[in-house]
């Protein structure tokens, strides 16, 4: 199916330079008697490099056929992450850091994720919104300027790094956007 830049939203996906792409960001604009025009932030499914491209009203795009499937996190070793369909475990695949992303630092054993299959090749990888994770390493709290509230870094199972309210713990459960990477709150 063929796409103009009226059908582009976030969500979107298409196939750009034969590449599949996500649309992650569309700003329509109309100036005056010229033409549309589309401000938009594309990421690349394959490699997860994300651009920011403007579109004229001229330009098309290919719908990309891309199939969802329910997939877990198995385990990493050589920079190689594991993941087997979540329908049937004998049935595993891979993919490198690169094509993952800022991904890599939410992946924990057993996470259920959704994976990208593109023209039967397993692609990329999409993580739930919210992610619940126990904190492995806090530093103290330090008693001082904390008219703001405060804030730490702590490390989370997987070994992420994200910046919590003083209180957290070592130990601690916590509920993590994975979207933005900043913490949600204390389970």
């Amino acid at each position: 199916m063929t796409l103009d830049i009226n059908d582009l939203k976030r969500g979107s996906l298409i196939v750009f330079e034969k590449d599949p792409y996500i649309v992650l960001s569309a700003k329509h604009s109309h100036i005056g008697r010229g033409g549309a025009s589309l401000q938009a932030k594309i990421k690349n499914l394959r490699t997860g490099k994300v651009l920011d491209k403007g579109f004229k009203s001229a330009d098309t795009f290919e719908e990309a056929n891309i199939e969802r499937l329910d997939a877990v996190f198995i385990y990493e070793r050589n920079d190689e992450y594991w993941f087997n369909e979540k329908s049937d475990k004998s049935k595993r695949f891979s993919l490198d850091e690169e094509a993952i992303g800022e991904q890599v630092k939410f992946l924990k054993a057993n996470l259920e994720v959704k994976a990208f299959l593109f023209n039967n090749e397993f692609i990329n990888i999409e993580l739930p919104i919210k992610v619940d994770y126990r904190v492995i390493e806090a530093p103290p709290n330090i008693r001082g300027n904390t008219s703001s509230g405060g804030d730490k870094v702590v490390t989370i199972e997987g070994g992420g790094k994200i910046t919590v309210p003083l209180f957290i713990e070592e130990g601690d459960n916590i509920r993590v956007n994975t979207d933005t990477g900043e913490y949600s709150e204390r389970i």
